[in-house]
């Protein structure tokens, strides 16, 4: 079997599974804050992601129709579209908001909420958003819910059904990276569906550590839309992924402090004799 052949197989024997459906990227990306839509479309198409966020209170999907609409370059038919509530700052709006998407999107079901506590930090406001959880898994939403770090917080909104939690990194469009690895570690330990880091990635190197903790994918938007070329640290970004999930299910070297080991067998060597 041929190298490509391989890869090909073992991502299709290791799915991503998210609310009933399988895909074989773990990168998400966003559609906000690039220079245009054509740019967009490239860097997505670079990252190789199949899930694609839209803050539909920031992006025209059709509720303006004279105006040019992300639909155009990111066909629902080829992506699958994750309508968010980014800019909702109360459960109410949340709820609306991803309404208004699923009628404009056909009644599509899979949606990402997020429900912020203040405009600053855009730290997620979790009274809200267990509420507004509640509330779209009662109305048969399929919910990937943005959150804190917090341990607690991410197993109850498991039991009240989201099909996946999604812990902050850092804060959003901070790309300060994982800053505590040790909450992610004790939700990702206790959870029954997948965990995906969302907020704070920088660069690719933390999305390889999210990956290596045993997040099962990673969320991001502004780490690609910002950076000096998007559609090269798109690129950078799967391949960050991919490897990062690869040394997780290999399973690392334990950490040896002062534990010196040669590389090779010690046994055997060949010593010069003595003159």
């Amino acid at each position: 079997m041929s190298a490509i052949a391989s890869n090909i197989a073992a991502s299709a024997a290791d799915p991503l599974l998210i609310g009933g459906r399988q895909f074989s990227s773990r990168l998400l990306i966003g559609t906000g804050k690039y220079k245009d839509f054509d740019e967009t479309r490239r860097a997505i198409d670079a990252s190789g992601a199949e899930i694609v966020t839209v803050a539909i209170r920031r992006t025209n999907i059709g509720q303006n129709p004279n105006e040019p609409s992300l639909l155009d370059a990111v066909p629902p038919s080829k992506f699958v579209y994750l309508p968010n509530t980014a800019g909702c700052y109360n459960a109410a709006d949340a709820v609306r908001t991803l309404r208004l998407a699923r009628e404009l999107l056909d009644g599509h079901d899979l949606v990402k909420l997020e429900v912020l506590g203040d405009p600053h930090t855009l730290f997620p406001n979790v009274i809200e958003t267990l509420a507004a959880a509640e509330t779209l898994v009662k109305d048969g939403f399929k919910v990937m819910v943005y959150t804190s770090d917090d341990p607690l917080i991410a197993k109850r909104l498991e039991e009240i059904g989201c099909v996946a939690v999604m812990p902050l990194a850092s804060l959003i469009g901070s790309g300060m990276g994982i800053l505590n690895p040790w909450n992610l570690r004790l939700i990702i330990d206790q959870a029954c569906v997948p965990v995906i880091v969302d907020a704070g990635v920088g660069t690719a190197s933390d999305a390889a550590i999210a990956m290596e903790l045993g997040c099962d994918a990673v969320l991001m938007n502004t780490a690609v839309a910002l950076a000096k070329n998007p559609v090269l640290m798109a690129q950078a970004m799967k391949k960050a992924v991919e490897a990062g999930r690869d040394a997780f299910l290999a399973g690392r070297m334990p950490k040896k402090l002062y534990s010196a080991s040669p590389s090779s067998p010690a046994a055997g060597l060949i010593t010069p004799k003595a003159a």
